[in-house]
């Protein structure tokens, strides 16, 4: 079997640079080029931190230890949570235990935390490929509402682009040209070494897609920032003031939905008479707001629930990575009208 001892000396460092390494000790100082020799060399001998002893010989009933991995609030989007629940209310079902949840930027992430993990459930925009520098059960990983470079995980996502395409096919249908995009930035945030870099989201790469074919795109009104119902309302400011209002909004997120009605409510433009609003997600509080906002209904329970199936179908011997893509439900309330 192989030991950090075998590592370091292929690697020619000490067992202490490797133990650090692969740690993710952010005290440690070498270079990217002695890391990541010794993260290949750890790779190529198939190297496995030892488990922690249970006292027990045998798994009678044949359960499995995982983790969860978090990268977005749920205070900020329900939906993420509406995600957790489903993996949390399906684990039972296939003799899975969440042994431990963590949470990226807060939790403590590293070699040694993973260790003894038989799989990981990663909800979020997280780095895969980063991950698997400091986990090693690098097949049994799935992926949720994120697509991976990395094409040997299991990925469990929604239908965003064909939800955008339908909220564009109904809003034109309805007489809306004039049609702006309100959205998030897309990153996609690493683990190990805590390092993001941007994504193109897929709502607005559709959206802009679609806008474009039709003859009908203006980049002045497709506005980033971040998640949330301040950003949704500063945004929408921002079209007001400019004199840029147009007679629909298709917003990347019911949160931020929230903050465009409320800036809407403020400058006294009725929705839907004057500008009709389309969401994403149908969290719970959609159906009260004012008025009862239209969105795309996404089933987060059930990408929970297919992620757990994925993870236990790993680890029983699939090796074929699969991909599963959730459909998606067009949700018509008050906030859409024809356009006047």
């Amino acid at each position: 079997m192989t030991t950090i001892k075998d590592i370091a000396d292929q690697a020619n460092v000490s067992t202490a640079t490797v133990s650090r390494i692969l740690n993710n000790d952010p005290t440690l100082s070498v270079s990217d080029d002695t890391r990541k020799r010794v993260i290949e060399i750890v790779n190529e001998l198939n190297y496995k931190p030892l488990r922690k002893k249970s006292g027990k010989t045998d798994k009678p009933n044949e359960n499995f230890n995982i983790g969860v991995i978090m990268l977005n609030d749920e205070t900020i989007d329900p939906y993420f949570q509406s995600i957790r629940l489903g993996v949390e209310s399906t684990c039972n079902q296939y003799s899975l235990t969440i042994a431990t949840t963590m949470m990226v930027g807060k939790s403590t992430i590293t070699a040694e935390s993973l260790s003894g993990l038989d799989g990981l459930i990663v909800l979020g925009d997280v780095d895969i490929g980063d991950l698997k520098e400091i986990y090693y059960e690098n097949n049994h990983i799935v992926a949720v509402d994120y697509l991976p470079q990395d094409s040997h995980v299991d990925v469990v996502i929604s239908d965003f682009e064909g939800a955008t395409q339908k909220v564009l096919d109904h809003l034109l249908e309805l007489g809306h040209t004039d049609i702006a995009y309100l959205g998030g930035r897309g990153m996609v945030f690493g683990v190990s070494r805590q390092k993001s870099k941007e994504k193109e989201d897929t709502r607005k790469m559709t959206f802009e897609k679609v806008m474009k074919e039709k003859g009908l795109y203006n980049p002045d009104k497709v506005l980033i920032d971040e998640w949330g119902p301040t950003s949704g309302y500063t945004l929408t400011k921002q079209l007001i003031e400019n004199a840029q209002l147009p007679s629909a909004i298709v917003v990347g997120s019911d949160p931020m939905a929230l903050g465009v009605l409320r800036a809407l409510h403020e400058a006294d433009v009725k929705v839907p008479e004057e500008v009709s609003v389309f969401s994403f997600d149908d969290i719970e509080a959609a159906a009260f707001m004012n008025p009862p906002l239209s969105t795309v209904k996404v089933y987060g329970d059930e990408m929970g629930k297919t992620a757990v199936k994925l993870l236990y179908d790993r680890l029983k011997g699939r090796t074929i990575p699969l991909k599963v893509t959730i459909p998606t439900e067009l949700v018509l309330r008050d906030s859409v009208s024809v356009k006047k």
